[in-house]
């Protein structure tokens, strides 16, 4: 299904959500068109496809708008259903998937929040420290519960849901880390989540579609001085 149909994603190139149904058109080989979005200035269309959250990403299928990234990743795999899929087919998997995807969206907003008091000179230790809490939980428990033989690897298979969201923020932490000056998330403490994301980022789907560093520091530079978060 879709092979003639029209997709736009409405976005903007930082957002680590938009960069997740980036990657999941991508991976499934679908033709899409990428609209940028200016957040500051939404445009019409926007505000008419996602009037209620009017936050992007906003995929329209056939004039059809679907938002929420993770409900973007689903619906992209349930409706163009030739693989690679994005989710196991085993319900049990698949639950799992779901469950540690959400658990991932927490880190990421946590993530997202030290960025914001970074930027507005409101960094705290108790933020931080929920970060690797969260962090360590993630490295314990998912290498034993999802990957007991060691690190994923993409050379045979595409990345699915899981490693989309993982890497749509995880993908970037380096760039972060060095704005900032600090760096923990680091092979010696994280040996899973470090290779991992590394792998990730030499698959040449997700090359493609990732921010590049230094547009990224240009950003934060910026960003710093307005004490903005992007």
């Amino acid at each position: 299904m879709g092979e003639e149909s029209s997709v736009k994603l409405h976005g903007t190139w930082v957002s680590p959500y938009v960069l997740r149904a980036k990657l999941a058109l991508k991976i499934k080989g679908i033709e899409f068109e990428f609209i940028e979005e200016d957040l500051a200035n939404k445009s019409e269309l926007l505000l008419q496809n996602n009037p209620v959250q009017k936050k992007v990403p906003v995929l329209v299928h056939n004039g059809l708008p679907i938002v929420e990234s993770t409900i973007i990743l689903e619906y992209i795999d349930e409706t163009w259903t030739q693989p690679p899929h994005l989710l196991p087919k085993d319900p049990y998997l698949r639950a799992k998937h779901r469950f540690w995807v959400a658990y991932l969206n927490q880190v990421s907003e946590l993530l997202g929040k030290i960025v914001e008091e970074e930027l507005q000179g409101k960094a705290t230790e108790k933020t931080m420290n929920e970060l690797w809490k969260k962090l360590d939980v993630a490295e314990e428990l998912m290498k034993a519960e999802m990957f007991p033989n060691g690190c994923p690897c993409f050379q045979d298979v595409k990345p699915g849901y899981l490693d989309i969201v993982l890497y749509s923020f995880l993908g970037t932490i380096d760039v972060v880390e060095e704005f900032f000056g600090y760096k923990s998330f680091n092979t010696e403490r994280y040996p899973l989540l470090v290779s991992w994301t590394k792998a990730l980022s030499q698959v040449p789907d997700v090359k493609d579609a990732a921010p590049p560093k230094p547009k990224l520091l240009e950003l934060l530079h910026g960003m710093r001085h307005k004490g903005t978060r992007y």
